[in-house]
């Protein structure tokens, strides 16, 4: 046990110390923003500050003589102690400011924000200072990437290699797949397109009518796809189909393979994205959903002109099936089946190596291919049919993979959602609630819906839903990893 705390724990925990003097500069945004403006919970941010960098040099220097290259076992430590750490340590201003709400709300409130799954606990959205709004928008922004894919770029500056832990964290089956040489100038690589989206996503909603506060705060919470609002009403606050329509534009940008965003600049060709399945697959879902709700609401007159339901459809339909969850109409209380199509697509649309969450299109394209090959097998016993996305040929260790993982993924959120019914939430409440966490999407249906939140949830439910953002997040095995025999086995 000792040996494996030595080469284990201890050069994880010293890796740990950039991260969290990376969260500590980046509290230093709210806290010159409380300062500014007299919200007089400055004490908040100077305390997690305190907390946070005393943390940071003690793991950096204290643990110095652990310091060494990580392997694969390293990495999954790393990045889960990460996401369940930094999240705790950013409850503090929330704790400092609003003292009437328990920690294991604010826990999920924080960890919902980077894991960017945007389900909330908090009322009054539209009272809570901008300092507040700005540090839960600012975690869903850092979120949106990953703070490993961050802190990646600095780690080999302190003799620590990023390689595994960039492994264990970027989304998607396709890991391996590499855009530059060194790990490190991929991470700048991603961060830079991540930057220039954000740019251009800000300065287009202050062009569509937002204040510039209001740009900033949804710019963070669209691009890493996490839906944090800073209104109780979300989009439907701002009753503008201008802003209703850039937000679809980003989100539906967001909702592709960074990767693939880096090939089409590098290539300067747009067609790039046409030439990819998986984003083909992620155009062809929305363009479906989107056609279908449309249908269905003006059919069904709950929108009397195309326009007006287009504008509410495509808004509803990319804000879930990206994994969103922005609200301008309660769509839950739209007929025809159209709020379980768009749960049911929050689990599988999004790209593998985006900024969504679920299962991610290529798995299930995959997948259909595997039972499409099958079909085909039947009636050609022995002819050979290669699988293949992208006329790159699938082995069978990354078949038996996606297989096993979208076992684990769908047997894991059945298990969330019986622990959420049993603990007292009604049936599909608790289904979608499952849902809704394990593909970090945020709202459901029911009290935990669209025009609702997650404040009726007792501690055991915060818990469990907590737990089942991170596994969303950080794809199941980088987590159930640690609690094998084998992975402290030396």
């Amino acid at each position: 046990m000792l040996n494996s705390i030595q080469y284990l724990l201890l050069p994880v925990l010293n890796s740990l110390g950039p991260v969290f003097l990376w969260l500590t500069a980046a509290i230093m945004l709210p806290l010159s923003v409380s300062l500014t403006h007299h919200d007089n919970i400055h004490w908040g941010y100077i305390y997690c500050m305190a907390i946070s960098f005393g943390l940071g040099v003690f793991l950096t220097i204290g643990l110095r003589n652990y310091r060494r290259e990580l392997n694969a076992r390293h990495g999954f430590l790393l990045v889960t102690l990460t996401w369940a750490l930094v999240p705790l340590l950013s409850t503090i201003p929330l704790l400092y400011a609003i003292p009437n709400v328990s920690l294991s709300a604010l826990y999920f409130e924080t960890m919902s924000c980077l894991t960017t799954s945007g389900g909330t606990v908090l009322t009054n959205l539209d009272q809570l200072p901008l300092s507040l709004n700005g540090w839960r928008s600012l975690l869903s922004w850092i979120g949106g990437m990953g703070l490993i894919v961050l802190s990646v770029a600095i780690l080999p500056l302190l003799g620590v290699g990023g390689a595994q832990i960039i492994k264990a964290e970027v989304s998607g089956p396709l890991k391996e797949s590499k855009l530059t040489p060194r790990i490190a100038d991929t991470a700048k690589a991603l961060y830079l397109i991540y930057l220039g989206i954000s740019i251009l996503c800000v300065i287009a909603y202050h062009m569509a009518g937002m204040s510039w506060d209001d740009a900033i705060l949804h710019m963070m919470t669209t691009v890493s796809l996490s839906g944090i609002s800073a209104h109780d009403a979300s989009y439907a606050y701002f009753n503008s189909a201008t802003i209703d329509i850039v937000a679809t534009i980003f989100m539906v940008i967001c909702g592709v393979n960074f990767s693939l965003h880096f090939v089409a600049l590098r290539y300067r060709n747009p067609l790039q994205y046409f030439k990819d399945r998986e984003a083909m697959g992620w155009f062809s879902i929305l363009f479906l959903l989107i056609t279908y709700s449309t249908i269905v609401l003006l059919w069904n007159d709950v929108y009397r002109d195309f326009p007006t339901a287009l504008r509410h459809a495509a808004f509803a339909v990319t804000s879930v099936a990206s994994t969103t969850g922005y609200t301008s109409e309660n769509w839950e209380a739209w007929p025809m089946g159209i709020p379980i199509l768009l749960i049911l697509s929050s689990a599988v649309a999004t790209c593998g190596g985006s900024t969504g969450g679920g299962l991610k299109m290529i798995r299930l394209q995959i997948l259909l291919h595997l039972i499409q090959r099958e079909l085909k097998q039947l009636l050609y016993p022995k002819a050979v049919i290669p699988l293949k996305i992208n006329d790159k040929a699938i082995d069978q260790k990354l078949l038996l993979a996606i297989l096993g993982y979208s076992l684990v993924w769908g047997l894991s959120t059945f298990v969330v959602s019986m622990l959420l019914i049993v603990s007292g939430l009604p049936i599909y409440e608790g289904f979608s609630a499952g849902i809704a966490c394990m593909a970090n999407l945020g709202p459901g249906l029911g009290q935990v819906g669209p025009i609702g939140n997650y404040a009726q949830l007792n501690d055991f439910q915060y818990l469990i839903c907590s737990i089942a953002m991170l596994i969303g997040r950080l794809e199941i095995f980088t987590v159930f990893v640690l609690f094998s025999k084998t992975y402290w086995r030396i």
